[in-house]
């Protein structure tokens, strides 16, 4: 079951700083995608939300000012499962288990969980992907790490296929995965990646969170982008400016 991936490369400097709660999907006062709840009036819901609106560092972005870099080393090492799938209302959250562990800067950052957004949120040239989703990262300091992987449409996605099988569509339903799969099942065969330095995409909007977003996006099915949709519905906060950052490429 173990995987492993090895992006080759050199690191150019980011400037980097350590987050703290509980992850991508912090639970405060109530937000979400539409109206008074929207992205726009995240910052103005709960004070622990301010970054979303003072924040210059956001996430996610439109990747269009890029530097060429000599990328470094990227290993991601799964060795455990994917456990439980869950609609929290904001997302599909799938829980993991085991060893599964990325190394970036020499860091050592360990996958919470991921989930998905419809569409994507981050676009590259302007262009959104009908799915993506985020892998989550931790380190022991507490600095986070999202991997950011892309659907397009093609043939059905065995790994996400697994996923919908298990789904419980009801909010707070949690599910086992009866068929337990590695994370790393999702991933494309060729891990070329852009690097970024950004924040939560949802509340509160904590920065200093390393992006990673794989250029090579994976196929799901127009039926199974479809069901995803249909039960998260449109989950994508709107792209932030870039102000004095860069996409290394």
């Amino acid at each position: 079951m173990k995987k492993v991936f090895v992006i080759a490369g050199i690191l150019t400097g980011l400037l980097f700083a350590g987050v703290s709660g509980e992850g991508h999907h912090a639970e405060h006062k109530h937000w979400g995608y539409s109206g008074s709840e929207g992205p726009k009036h995240w910052g103005e819901i709960d004070p622990k939300f301010r970054m979303c609106k003072f924040g210059v560092n956001q996430s996610p972005v439109d990747m269009t000012r890029f530097i060429e870099a000599k990328l470094p080393k990227l290993q991601i090492i799964y060795a455990g499962i994917s456990q439980n799938v869950v609609n929290n209302g904001h997302t599909i959250k799938v829980t993991t288990q085991g060893k599964n562990e990325v190394v970036v800067d020499g860091i050592p950052f360990v996958l919470l969980q991921y989930h998905f957004h419809t569409p994507s949120e981050n676009t590259i040239n302007g262009k959104h992907f009908p799915m993506e989703a985020h892998f989550v990262h931790k380190s022991k300091d507490g600095e986070y790490l999202v991997i950011a992987l892309m659907f397009k449409e093609g043939k059905k996605n065995r790994a996400l296929e697994k996923v919908l099988t298990y789904l419980d569509p009801k909010v707070g339903h949690k599910q086992p995965l009866k068929e337990m799969f590695n994370p790393g099942d999702f991933f494309p065969k060729k891990l070329d990646y852009y690097r970024y330095d950004g924040s939560f995409t949802t509340p509160p909007c904590t920065e200093g969170v390393r992006w990673i977003v794989l250029k090579n996006a994976v196929e799901a099915s127009k039926e199974q982008i479809a069901k995803m949709h249909k039960i998260m519905g449109s989950n994508n906060r709107p792209t932030q400016p870039l102000h004095a950052r860069v996409i290394l490429k």
